[in-house]
């Protein structure tokens, strides 16, 4: 059995395993167990996603996020779903080793891969894997929104379908409200763009959401940019192996009395509440917001997970990373707070 005696940082949690789903031959779903005195912490948006600690003998562990397929208005526990990849360590180890009464150590909720309105019209898209936070966002639209909503879902073959079975019932409940749309490659080939255009076109107006492998990104991309479908209505989830230890403590930064000095002003807008803060330019703005005690959302700080993702309505930064942000996305003012360091002396920005 895997037991974990304490956690390895102050953010991290030790839950339990309470099953484990066979949800294809290479896919495998992990119901999670929350403590009483944790539910607070582990409340969590349609989308979002949880990052595991996962043991490693020739590094101690690796972390490695997966999307939460549950949904917070339907399901009692947080489920996250994996699936197998070619070569992929983390993913391989949590299918062939985690049971039922496992525990392992999770780090809270986070993503920003959430509808603002769930009474809005989407249209969502996903393959493989990538169906899991678009899962969530779709059971939470039915149950608690009131639009349409259209899955397109892109496997090999029927039997690569995660999800069928709950598919097929909620496609039956909702009649009226819900259209899934499956494209397989054994029958279709792969996605195009002209194809993915084809079926979506009288949706064209509906808020996008995407995940999946980058290929099938890339062309759902094109094909709601053939579509005239502005960026700002669509939304993409994606993942990178995290590199460093993201449940590690992290050591405050010192500052000198030069960099204080000549630190920037912000104002930072999140959930509703303005804070006004002093910026060292050597400092991310991830750093200062937690050296302030405000609960800013992040997960790796690597620039990896796109947690952080917020947007400049006044200044200018410069950011160490910037890799998984489009250049649609930075000319349009969003950043990374966790890479982000001020370039002028004042700023304002927005979660």
């Amino acid at each position: 059995m895997t037991t974990v005696e304490v956690p390895h940082g102050s953010r991290s949690v030790v839950l339990r395993v309470a099953a484990v789903i066979a949800e294809t031959i290479d896919a495998r779903s992990l119901v999670f167990d929350v403590p009483e005195d944790q539910r607070a912490e582990f409340t969590y948006r349609p989308g979002q996603f949880l990052t595991l600690r996962i043991p490693s003998e020739r590094t101690g562990s690796v972390a490695r996020c997966y999307s939460l397929a549950s949904s917070p208005f339907t399901d009692d526990h947080p489920k996250v779903t994996v699936k197998r990849t070619v070569d992929g360590y983390g993913s391989n180890w949590l299918c062939d080793n985690l049971k039922a009464g496992d525990e392992i150590e999770v780090l809270p909720p986070s993503g920003v891969f959430t509808p603002e309105n769930l009474d809005a019209d989407l249209l969502l898209f996903g393959a493989g894997s990538g169906i899991t936070p678009v899962m969530s966002i779709l059971k939470s639209a039915l149950a608690r929104g009131n639009g349409r909503v259209v899955l397109v879902y892109a496997n090999r073959d029927p039997e690569s379908v995660i999800f069928a079975a709950e598919l097929r019932e909620l496609a039956d409940k909702h009649p009226q409200r819900l259209i899934v749309i499956h494209w397989l490659e054994q029958l279709q080939g792969l996605p195009t763009a002209d194809g993915l255009a084809t079926l979506v076109r009288p949706y064209a107006q509906f808020e996008a959401f995407l995940c999946g492998p980058k290929p099938f990104m890339d062309r759902v991309h094109d094909a709601l940019a053939g579509l005239d479908v502005p960026r700002s209505r669509t939304h993409a989830e994606i993942f990178n192996s995290l590199a460093g230890d993201p449940f590690a403590d992290r050591a405050p930064v010192e500052v000198s009395d030069a960099e204080a000095a000549d630190a920037a002003t912000v104002e930072v807008e999140l959930d509703g509440e303005i804070h006004t803060l002093r910026w060292p330019r050597r400092q991310t703005l991830v750093d200062i917001m937690l050296a302030e005690g405000i609960d800013v959302p992040y997960s790796c700080q690597e620039g990896e997970c796109g947690s952080c993702a917020c947007t400049v309505l006044e200044g200018k930064v410069a950011m160490d990373n910037s890799e998984i942000l489009d250049p649609e996305d930075i000319e349009n003012g969003y950043i990374l707070g966790c890479q982000a360091h001020p370039v002028t002396d004042r700023l304002r920005i927005q979660f």
